[in-house]
């Protein structure tokens, strides 16, 4: 090997030295950016500017698990529905009593009147007209305004604690009040709620977004969601009807 050999392999061994630290180097600034594990990554991603949390809470979402919360509360109704003609226990009374209040204040109140009343039948009626959800905002807003009304019957009726005589009468309001917000409540979350967000951009629905939770924050002073929840499920303990297994039917006999 001659002199000029030797050079030469001398400086591509220095040439592949420094290739590899860089690469190492490389890789480790990577790492170090990314923390080098799962947790420092996802920091890392959710600190781009602009980026959204991935499990954000969609307005269709909320108006959708809001309705979660109101079936509930009917739930209560129509079970009370059954009972009232058998002098129910205070205790059913006090659920019945509890359940037209939260219904009152997390559905019409705030559900109802500041969101769907305000930001969906609105603009329903202003761009669908002709299509297949435009016949719709009369008919729900109509269906609030009663279902207005059968709240305020069970707050009076049950505000002494008792029902005596007004027992059939209250469990028919309330069977139809739950017949009447069953069909309302499906025909919203396939119908309207859909057609609503497919006339606007997508910019407009993630503001939206935001704008529904400052007004749930305003009206509630933090997360009205889950307080609702919570008080639903303390009503509904205190008359059996929390654990959901029990609703469970029996095995239909065989066809004959």
């Amino acid at each position: 090997m001659n002199a000029k050999d030797s050079d030469r392999r001398g400086f591509l061994k220095v040439a592949a030295l420094a290739g590899s630290a860089l690469l190492v180097g490389a890789c480790g600034s990577s790492g170090a950016a990314n923390g080098g594990n799962a947790t420092n990554a996802n920091t890392a991603k959710t600190a781009v500017p602009g980026a959204k949390d991935e499990k954000e809470v969609t307005p269709i979402e909320d108006l959708m698990r809001e309705h979660g919360v109101l079936r509930r509360a009917l739930f209560v109704f129509s079970e009370a529905a059954v009972v009232l003609p058998n002098n129910p226990s205070a205790n059913w009374i006090d659920a019945l009593q509890k359940s037209a209040k939260l219904f009152r204040a997390f559905g019409e109140d705030y559900h109802e009147r500041q969101l769907e009343e305000q930001y969906i039948f609105p603009l329903i009626r202003q761009k669908s007209v002709n299509g297949p959800a435009g016949s719709y905002p009369d008919i729900l807003t109509q269906q609030h305004n009663r279902g207005r009304e059968i709240t305020d019957y069970i707050l009076a009726a049950t505000a002494a604690g008792k029902v005596a005589a007004n027992a059939g009468e209250l469990a028919k309001a309330l069977q139809g009040f739950v017949r009447m917000y069953i069909a309302h409540a499906s025909h919203e979350d396939t119908i309207v709620f859909p057609a609503w967000k497919d006339l606007i951009t997508a910019e407009e629905y993630d503001k939206l977004g935001d704008k529904f939770e400052d007004i749930e924050k305003a009206q509630f002073g933090e997360d009205g969601f889950e307080d609702a929840v919570k008080q639903i499920l303390e009503i509904e303990t205190s008359v059996g009807l929390a654990d959901i297994s029990k609703f469970t039917p029996a095995a239909p006999p065989p066809v004959k």
